[in-house]
C-alpha cells in the first residue's frame, strides 16, 4: 500500500528491486519501497500453498556441546563480532531510556510504554537483513508468473468463497471489487499464510536505533505504540514483518492509526488474528480513500498498430479509449475498449512485450505500492480471480533486468553519448526514459524507452 506500501514475507525494505521504468506521473507520498519479494507461497501448489508452516519438532538446531578435550578456542572474527554486540546493546538500552522519554512527551501513556518495552532486546539479525538485501533484480514476466501464479489463483478462490459474506458486506459498503482486495492479500500475504512473526516493537526500536532511517523508524514506532495506547492489540501479538509491515495486508504503523477500520464492530481493528475481515475491510476503505471507481477497469491489454508512435506511450498523455482506437489501439480481440475514462498508454517491458491501456484506478492501486509491476500484478490477479485468461502477449523472456551497477553505467553512456539522463543515480525515470528513446531514435531503432541490456551493449 503506498501509505503502507513494505513480507520476510513483505517488507517495505527495497528486498525486489524490480527494474521497471519509473512513471512521471507516479504518486510520490508513499511510506512504502517501490516493491518487495512476494511471499514464498506462490512458488508452491495449490495444496502446498494452504499447509501450515511448522518448526523441526524434537531436534534442536544448535550443536552439540562438544567435550573439554575437543573444544575449539572461538575465531578472532567471532570475538569482534560477539564484542561488537554487547556494545550494541550497550547503546541500544541508553537509546531506549531517550525514546521512553521522547514517546512519553508525545502523551503515550507510562503503562503502554513499560508493556510494550518489557523483554524487547537489540535484534543484530534485524540490521544484518537490512544491509544485506541482495540487488534481488526481477523482470516484469518473471514477477507476474509468480504474481499470477496457478497456485496463487486457486487459492484466491478458495478464500473468496471462504469469506464470502465478508466480501459481500465489505464490497457493499465501499464499492471496490472483491477480487481486487483479495489480489492485494494475496500478493502481501499469500492469503494471510505469510502474515509475519517478528516482534514489531523489538524490529522497529532496533531499526530505529540503528539509525540509518532513523527518523522514519522512530515514527512507525511511536505510532505502533499509539496503536497498543488504543487498546487494539497486545504488545506480544503485534507482529509483522522484520521491517514493520503487519497482518493480512502489511500495513505499517502510520497507515493503520490513519486508514483501518473496525469492520467487525468488535471495538478492535484487528489486522493480525486469524480472521480477516478488519484487515480487508482497511484495504478496501483504503482504495476507495484515494478514488477507487467501481466499475472501471485498472487497466486492459491491447494491441498496437504497425508504425505506432511510440512517444504517444506515456502517463503523461491520456486519451479517451475511443481516440486511442482511433489511432489503431485495440483490445487483444480487436474490439475498440469502452470509454471508461481518460487512460494512458504502459509498455513495462517496451514493443517486445505486453501492452497496457491504464485508467484511474491503477493510480489508485499505485497510491498502495508504486512499482508497475505490483500494481499490475494486483490486477491482473484481480482479473483471473474474477476468471480472465492469462495475459496474451508474449515477453522478450531472453532478457533479463539490469543490475543497480549496470543502470548507472547506462545512464553515464547515455549521457557521455549526448543523450543526457539529468543524473546517474541508478532509476530509471523520465529522464532516462527520454534519454533512451532519443538514442534509440539516432541509431533508428524502436524508440519505445525501454533501458534493455541490448542498449547498454550497444553504447559500450
Amino acid at each position: 500500500m503506498r501509505c503502507l506500501k513494505v513480507s520476510i514475507l513483505a517488507s517495505f525494505a527495497l528486498s525486489c528491486a524490480l527494474v521497471l521504468p519509473a512513471q512521471a506521473n507516479a504518486p510520490t507520498s508513499s511510506l512504502r519501497p517501490t516493491l518487495r519479494e512476494i511471499p514464498q507461497a506462490v512458488q508452491l501448489t495449490a495444496a502446498q500453498a494452504t499447509q501450515p508452516i511448522t518448526l523441526l519438532q524434537g531436534r534442536s538446531l544448535r550443536p552439540k556441546m562438544r567435550g573439554a578435550s575437543t573444544q575449539v578456542a572461538p575465531k578472532k572474527e567471532a570475538v569482534l563480532v560477539q564484542a561488537s554486540t554487547t556494545q550494541d546493546n550497550a547503546r541500544f538500552t541508553r537509546w531506549v531510556r531517550s525514546f521512553k522519554s521522547r514517546a512519553r512527551a508525545k502523551g503515550i501513556s507510562q503503562r503502554t510504554i513499560d508493556n510494550a518495552f518489557e523483554g524487547v532486546r537489540y535484534d543484530a539479525k534485524i540490521i544484518e537483513r537490512d544491509r544485506n538485501q541482495s540487488e534481488f533484480t526481477k523482470t516484469i514476466w518473471d514477477y507476474l508468473d509468480s504474481a499470477a501464479s496457478a497456485s496463487r489463483v486457486t487459492n484466491g478462490k478458495a478464500a473468496l468463497r471462504k469469506h464470502r459474506k465478508a466480501f459481500d458486506a465489505i464490497e457493499a459498503k465501499y464499492g471496490v471489487e472483491r477480487e481486487i482486495v483479495a489480489a492485494v492479500w494475496g500478493l502481501e500475504s499469500a492469503y494471510g499464510e505469510f502474515r509475519g512473526n517478528e516482534d514489531i516493537i523489538e524490529a522497529l526500536a532496533t531499526l530505529a536505533f540503528d539509525g540509518r532511517r532513523g527518523r522514519f523508524f522512530e515514527q512507525q514506532l511511536i505510532a505502533a505504540l499509539e496503536i497498543l495506547d488504543n487498546g487494539d492489540v497486545s504488545p506480544r501479538n503485534m507482529t509483522g514483518s522484520w521491517a514493520g509491515a503487519m497482518g493480512h495486508t502489511q500495513f505499517i504503523p502510520t497507515s493503520y492509526l490513519a486508514y483501518a477500520v473496525d469492520f467487525t464492530g468488535d471495538g478492535k481493528r484487528d489486522i493480525w488474528s486469524d480472521d480477516p475481515t478488519d484487515a480487508l475491510a482497511s484495504t478496501a476503505a483504503y482504495l476507495k480513500r484515494f478514488g477507487w471507481v467501481k466499475g472501471m477497469p485498472w487497466g486492459v491489454e491491447v494491441q498496437l498498430p504497425r508504425g505506432f508512435n511510440y512517444a504517444l506511450a506515456s502517463r503523461k498523455i491520456k486519451k479517451m479509449p475511443s481516440d486511442w482506437a482511433d489511432l489503431g489501439v485495440r483490445d487483444m480481440s480487436g474490439e475498440r475498449v469502452r470509454d471508461y475514462g481518460a487512460a494512458s498508454l504502459l509498455l513495462p517491458a517496451g514493443a517486445q512485450g505486453a501492452a497496457f491501456m491504464i485508467f484511474k484506478n491503477f493510480n489508485v492501486i499505485e497510491r498502495y505500492n508504486a512499482a508497475d509491476a505490483y500494481v499490475i500484478g494486483v490486477g491482473h490477479l484481480g482479473d483471473r480471480l474474477k476468471g480472465d485468461g492469462p495475459i496474451r502477449a508474449s515477453w522478450p523472456r531472453g532478457d533479463r533486468a539490469l543490475k543497480f551497477a549496470e543502470r548507472k553505467e547506462l545512464q553515464e553512456r547515455l549521457s557521455a553519448a549526448g543523450f543526457s539522463t539529468q543524473g546517474v543515480d541508478g532509476k530509471i525515470g523520465p529522464n532516462t526514459i527520454s534519454a533512451v528513446r532519443a538514442y534509440q531514435r539516432s541509431v533508428g531503432a524502436i524508440p519505445d524507452g525501454y533501458p534493455s541490456l541490448s542498449i547498454l551493449k550497444a553504447l559500450r
